[in-house]
């Protein structure tokens, strides 16, 4: 029976760990970049801008 490679599988973890970081630090410096109370249709939870209920103006 073969060993479990433990140091591949820790290495995978702590690479997706620091993707997931990186991607949360985007995210956050482009909201910081925008004008207040303007949101993406992602941010707000919809798969597609089509999806989101229309803008009030």
């Amino acid at each position: 029976m073969a060993k479990t490679n433990f140091q591949y599988e820790k290495r995978q973890r702590e690479l997706e760990k620091k993707k997931k970081a990186e991607e949360k630090a985007r995210r956050k410096l482009e909201a910081k970049s925008k004008p207040e109370g303007e949101q993406d249709a992602d941010e707000a939870g919809y798969d597609t801008p089509e999806d989101a209920p229309p803008v009030q103006e």
